[in-house]
């Protein structure tokens, strides 16, 4: 419960559709700073590791700069950002040696007045937290055409095999980053493109008349065709052409969110949909989804369109997205994590033994307010269906109708998060000790020894809040039982593609399922798929062979295990944990079917690879990344 789960980054990119002295004159010159702030800092929730801003202008003079490029690991890194960004446009209005609302001027003069922009907001999943780290990532060359800048929300699950590629091609990377290997797989076909064209005319043209027509012939589509084939993981892939032109990539399955709004002026896109809604004041009916496997490419003019550049996938959208990553504010996930606590109803029913008076409902962290509500509307649905039977049928007497309708769930504010409080101390006894107060409680609103709390959670990854915190500041209330209940399934595998979720002994449905292998004398298991999995890491089409070793209980078995491994000791309170079925996530989530940390259902090839190397890791005792 609650416990820190890095995930997607964020990506954002901003395309002026017209001539910058458009802007100037019509709302001034920090139009396009405020409008990418705005997409920036509507996804804040998706980086706090480092921030980046690339900016391109088009048609500048040879001689001058026209790529800027800020990045930070500061904190409050967006306002350090932008506030940077800020100083320079006020320079510039001070700046008695030219006319700061001329664009042309202006574009000849300061950084960060160019038509295209790209951001990135990183939460690193991996590897240290430094600014090298940090996207937009720039590929330079003296050709305009030749300059890539990139930026994305992805992992690959074969990177080990695209480093092999590049160094077959020639190549020589500086590092062995999914990041920088993208980047130098795609600068290596937009190089080959660039050579294709300019070879077309190098009998019939000057040379610099060539470079005009490379810029207007480029063909991205072909590109993205070259470069990506062989790319297994999610992705979300943003790229900036130096002389302007500008791509969105799209993963065939579509596992990464990628949207965008165009009208005359701007095209925006964003990881999320809100960003896009409070940066252009569009409606939401406007926005739309890039298509999997397709990439929206903007041109040196501002034309665009949608190209298909690799085969479309079964749709596997990340359903965490829908459960916990993306902000609530968008309508769909509102309503989707609404339905996801809703559908709890019946399980959590049993688990109270549908005695309401005596129970108490709450919710942590704020963003399980919304599975909150939706689990209060469903309960409130099936009072109206009990009030309706016990009047029917009984035919009480004035009162009884009275106080049966008078009568209301239980709603209490529980649990706070004490965000000031910092666990600095690094030795386990006494770490463990000031865990346990990152949390405070309301006291004296249950009725001890008598009341069942019903908390509900986005998701139960490792249990270790629970264990550590959560449970033990509970149990100060002195209730009769707690129900710990996650909107999420059981998360029992890894994941490839962008979150920070690698490592099998981490996860407490794994914990469960090996104490239940242990209990019911099973162990041998452990072997036999450690075999299998040794022997699959070959295979062209690879399978989980550690569903095996779930497939054993049943998914109530290991709830009830979960409950007895995150009690802490002198626990007085009965503890059951509740989880969300995968059915009924799908039900909830009908357009968003990505459940592999769920099920172990990867949507692409490489995530059975990893699954299997993942659990390879755990018998070998060895704590590194699966991919």
């Amino acid at each position: 419960m609650s416990d820190p789960v890095k995930h997607e980054c964020g990506v954002a990119l901003l395309r002026l559709r017209k001539p910058l002295q458009y802007y100037i004159d019509k709302y001034g010159l920090s139009y396009a700073a405020k409008k990418m702030y705005l997409l920036m800092k509507k996804q804040s929730n998706r980086g706090q590791d480092g921030v980046g801003v690339a900016n391109i202008k088009i048609g500048l003079s040879p001689g001058y700069r026209y790529i800027s490029r800020y990045r930070t690991i500061d904190g409050n890194p967006i306002e350090s950002i932008f506030s940077k960004i800020s100083r320079k446009y006020e320079k510039a209005r001070k700046d008695k040696s030219g006319d700061h609302g001329n664009a042309a001027w202006l574009r000849e003069n300061y950084a960060f007045t160019g038509e295209v922009w790209l951001g990135h907001l990183r939460y690193g999943t991996h590897g240290k937290n430094n600014i090298e780290n940090c996207h937009p990532f720039l590929r330079q060359n003296n050709w305009r055409s030749r300059n890539l800048v990139m930026a994305g929300n992805f992992n690959m699950t074969n990177l080990d095999e695209l480093f092999d590629k590049l160094v077959e091609i020639g190549q020589f990377p500086k590092q062995k980053v999914d990041t920088v290997t993208v980047m130098e797989k795609i600068g290596h076909f937009v190089d080959e493109e660039n050579q294709r064209i300019f070879d077309k005319y190098s009998n019939q043209l000057p040379n610099e008349e060539i470079t005009h027509k490379i810029e207007k012939e480029i063909d991205l589509q072909r590109v993205l065709e070259k470069s990506c084939r062989d790319f297994d993981g999610g992705y979300t892939m943003a790229g900036l052409l130096g002389y302007g032109a500008s791509f969105v990539a799209r993963d065939p399955a579509g596992i990464r969110p990628a949207y965008y709004y165009a009208d005359d002026e701007v095209i925006v896109m964003a990881s999320e949909k809100p960003a896009i809604k409070t940066a252009s004041g569009c409606n939401y009916d406007e926005i739309k989804e890039i298509t999997p496997g397709h990439a929206l490419i903007i041109g040196k003019e501002g034309d665009f369109e949608e190209k298909q550049f690799i085969d479309q996938l079964p749709g596997k959208s990340c359903s965490f997205e829908r459960i916990y990553f993306s902000r609530g504010t968008d309508p769909d996930i509102y309503n989707e994590r609404r339905k996801l606590g809703e559908l709890l109803v019946p399980q959590v029913l049993k688990a109270i033994n549908f005695d309401l008076r005596n129970t108490v409902f709450s919710y942590i962290p704020n963003t399980a307010e919304i599975s909150f509500l939706g689990l209060m509307r469903g309960i409130e649905g099936y009072m109206i269906e009990k009030r309706k039977e016990v009047i029917l049928d009984r035919k009480p007497s004035a009162d009884s109708v009275e106080q049966l309708l008078a009568f209301q769930p239980r709603v209490e504010k529980l649990v706070l998060k004490d965000a000031r409080l910092r666990t600095f101390i690094t030795d386990d006894d006494n770490r463990d000790e000031l865990v346990s107060h990152v949390y405070d409680t309301t006291y004296e609103v249950i009725n001890k020894g008598t009341d069942t709390l019903v908390i509900i959670d986005d998701s139960i990854v490792r249990g270790v809040t629970l264990e550590k915190s959560i449970l033990t500041l509970l149990d100060r209330l002195e209730p009769k039982k707690i129900v710990i209940v996650s909107s999420a399934p059981q998360i029992r595998f890894p994941d490839c593609y962008g979150i920070d979720m690698s490592k099998m002994r981490e996860f407490v449905a794994f914990r469960a399922m090996l104490e239940l292998l242990k209990e019911k004398d099973k162990e041998h298991l452990l072997d036999e798929v450690f075999d299998k999995c040794l022997a699959a890491q070959a295979d062209k089409v690879p399978v989980n062979h550690v569903n095996e070793l779930y497939q054993q209980f049943t998914d109530e078995e290991i709830a009830k295990k979960i409950s007895q491994i995150v009690v802490p000791k002198e626990m007085n309170a009965n503890v059951e944990v509740v989880y969300q079925s995968v059915e009924n996530l799908h039900k909830a989530c009908p357009n968003h079917l990505g459940d592999w940390y769920f099920t172990g259902n990867y949507p692409t090839k490489g995530g059975y690879r990893v699954v299997n190397r993942a659990f390879i890791n755990f018998m070998k005792q060895a704590e590194v990344r699966a991919y």
